[in-house]
């Protein structure tokens, strides 16, 4: 328990840290969090945990936060003390690395966050404002009181970006490029939208497919057999050691989140003949569909466009989903429909020299990403309508 009761009753909220999520109430916890955002809900998160994809071993350890009075939770947020800053997708090595020659500790690092899940959402829940603006001061007073060099909330909604401008943290911009569902009531109907350069190529990218001999089909994972998990599985694993890198999820938490009753988890097959070919792992959230990983055995023209991104949008049309998150990055997207936006983040450093510097590097970061996103959206693959 950090901080002091008020008298008999605890009318002021408590700050209290949680080893693991499975110590907080499930119901309690998701009541603060939006329902619809499936990456932030206490059996995603306690999925991770179940299956060690995040714990000592893999340098993510569960610090998460709650604000408690007599009458229960009141606020919350999903916090790691971080040994490294693998599967952030805010990228701070050079951060890291600075701090280092500096003879600074920059590990271990807190990190407010969802891992591995470079996704927009909530990250601070809370049962009013009042608590969420108590919350984010309290998080960062934590660095100093457990040792950590300093806080980052990452991919934070607009609302928890607001809260975090309160408290002096260091603001972080990038680009994202994401699919908006215009009312389309088939993928022949998206692609009249596009500007005739933009519609040619797609539809060549999906004739050289259908020519492959490739089908696809979506499956939710409750409907998938264990074995297939397996070959699911060392498609996305594969597509991992290419790289020369470790998987960040495992088989265990697939057989576990995947094969529950009413998972999120929709899976994109790709076979040629029998065999399976690719795959891409979608979670639906309300009305979005979030692409998070992909996978394949073999190499086919246009494999990773079909599978990653026009099922992806075939199946938001069908579904009447209104918006497909692919991913982080990828330029590459514009030119297929989706559009750029701005994603943010929140930083604050313990040590002033390293803050400073970093600040200064930020602010003309600021301006490069403002000056590109608009550059992006004169490039619009989108026909104008007249």
């Amino acid at each position: 328990m950090i901080g002091a009761p008020d008298a008999a009753l605890h009318l002021t909220p408590q700050l209290r840290l949680h080893q693991r999520i499975s110590g907080i109430p499930a119901q309690a916890w998701d009541a603060l969090f939006d329902s619809a955002y499936p990456f932030t809900r206490h059996d995603f998160l306690k999925a991770l945990e179940d299956s060690a994809c995040v714990g000592t071993r893999t340098g993510w350890h569960p610090s998460h936060v709650t604000l408690e009075t007599d009458a229960g939770i009141v606020a919350a947020a999903p916090l790691y003390l971080k040994d490294h800053s693998y599967g952030e997708f805010v990228f701070d090595w050079s951060w890291a690395e600075a701090s280092h020659r500096a003879g600074i500790d920059y590990y271990p690092k807190l990190l407010c966050a969802t891992p591995f899940t470079p996704s927009s959402g909530p990250r601070l829940g809370a049962s009013n404002a009042a608590t969420r603006q108590q919350l984010m001061t309290a998080l960062t007073q934590l660095p100093t009181q457990l040792g950590a060099s300093s806080l980052h909330l990452l991919f934070a909604q607009q609302e928890d970006q607001n809260t975090a401008a309160k408290v002096d943290g260091l603001p972080r911009n990038d680009i994202q490029f994401h699919w908006h569902n215009h009312g389309y009531t088939d993928f022949e109907a998206f692609l009249a939208r596009l500007r005739a350069d933009k519609r040619k190529k797609i539809q060549r990218e999906r004739r050289r497919i259908v020519e492959a001999g490739l089908r696809f089909e979506t499956i939710k994972g409750d409907e998938i057999a264990e074995s297939l998990w397996a070959d699911i599985y060392a498609l996305y694993a594969n597509t991992y050691e290419e790289r020369g890198q470790a998987p960040y999820l495992n088989l265990r938490f697939f057989l576990d989140y995947g094969m529950r009753a009413g998972t999120p988890l929709r899976m994109i097959l790709c076979r040629d003949g029998e065999h399976l070919v690719a795959c891409a792992i979608t979670i639906v959230g309300g009305d979005t569909l979030y692409g998070r990983h992909w996978g394949a055995a073999e190499r086919y023209n246009g494999l990773h466009f079909e599978t990653c991104y026009y099922q992806g949008i075939d199946y938001c049309i069908r579904e009447g989903l209104q918006h497909y998150d692919a991913g982080a990055q990828g330029e590459h997207k514009l030119a297929r429909g989706f559009e750029p936006q701005l994603t943010q983040s929140m930083h604050w450093l313990s040590e002033p020299r390293l803050s400073q510097a970093v600040a200064s590097y930020l602010r003309r970061e600021r301006q490069m990403v403002a000056t590109r996103l608009e550059e992006l959206r004169q490039h619009s693959p989108y026909r104008i309508e007249g």
